[in-house]
This record gives structure tokens, C-alpha cells and sequence, in this order.
């Protein structure tokens, strides 16, 4: 079997170091058997990617791609609790914040970047409920905030 590791090698993916908090909290939490993440932003290379609303400034390939940036983020904060991703048993649950215009109903398509991204390197150990929610603004201007929860 393929370690989650061995995965984001072939797909020419390195887990980044983790995103600073922007306020006064941790990236992420280990209670027993459980590892829990603060809210991930889509930073790469310590930048926003694409900020805005998506169905504004924001299209749904770039929120996309925000959500799948955030799931990355989101690893690389539970492997400073845990050392390995392979430790990650599986995804339980993931919870996407989406900043979109009123009239934008397409979250969970959105949403579908960091859940079919954690597919990929999981396999079935990545399918997890989840929650896609639209909300007015997220911090930094961010157009998606991800949390998970993963059971090790």
C-alpha cells in the first residue's frame, strides 16, 4: 500500500511548513486518538493565492484550487502533532468555509477541491463527511478556510 508520503511524491506535492496563526491559536490540536485543525487558509510560498469572493473576483477553478492548497496546509499541521502522515488512520471530517458572493450556491464544488484531494492521497481512508458553508468574508480577504478532523 502506498503511504500517504510515497502519494503526494508522485504527485510532485511537498508538505509546506506550517502557516503561522494570524491570531492567538494553534494549527492544530492532538486530543487521544484525534487530531484536530484550526481553520487553513490558502497560503503557498506565504502568500494568499487568489483573494476575493468566489463568484466575484474569485472564479470556481481558483476556489478550487484554494480548497486543495488548504487541505495541504491542513497535513501539514497535523503532522506536527502526529510525525508522519502515514499515522493518520483517516479522514473523519471536513469542514470548508467558502467567502462567496449572496448569489453563489456552489460551495460544495468547492468544497470538492479539498475533499478529492485528500482522495488522492488517502484512497479510501480519505472519505470523510463534510460540511460546505458559505459565509461572507474570511480572514485575509481568503476565499476558503479548511478544517479537518483525523482520526490516528
Amino acid at each position: 500500500m502506498t503511504s500517504p508520503e510515497d502519494k503526494l511524491a508522485e504527485l510532485g506535492i511537498t508538505v509546506p511548513d506550517v502557516v503561522p496563526p494570524v491570531a492567538v491559536y494553534q494549527p492544530a490540536v492532538r486530543d487521544g486518538d484525534r487530531v484536530f485543525t484550526s481553520g487553513q487558509l490558502p497560503m503557498k510560498d506565504g502568500q494568499l493565492m487568489t483573494p476575493g469572493k468566489v463568484g466575484g473576483a474569485v472564479s470556481e477553478e481558483d476556489g478550487y484550487a484554494a480548497a486543495r492548497q488548504c487541505a495541504l496546509n491542513a497535513l501539514a499541521a497535523i503532522k506536527t502533532q502526529v510525525g508522519e502522515l502515514s499515522d493518520i488512520k483517516r479522514i473523519v471530517k471536513v469542514v470548508v468555509f467558502v467567502a462567496s458572493t449572496p448569489d453563489f450556491t456552489g460551495q460544495p464544488k468547492i468544497a470538492n477541491g479539498a475533499s478529492e484531494f485528500l482522495g488522492e492521497v488517502f484512497g479510501d481512508a480519505g472519505v470523510h463527511a463534510r460540511s460546505a458553508v458559505g459565509v461572507a468574508a474570511l480572514p485575509l480577504d481568503a476565499p476558503v478556510e479548511v478544517e479537518l478532523i483525523v482520526a490516528v
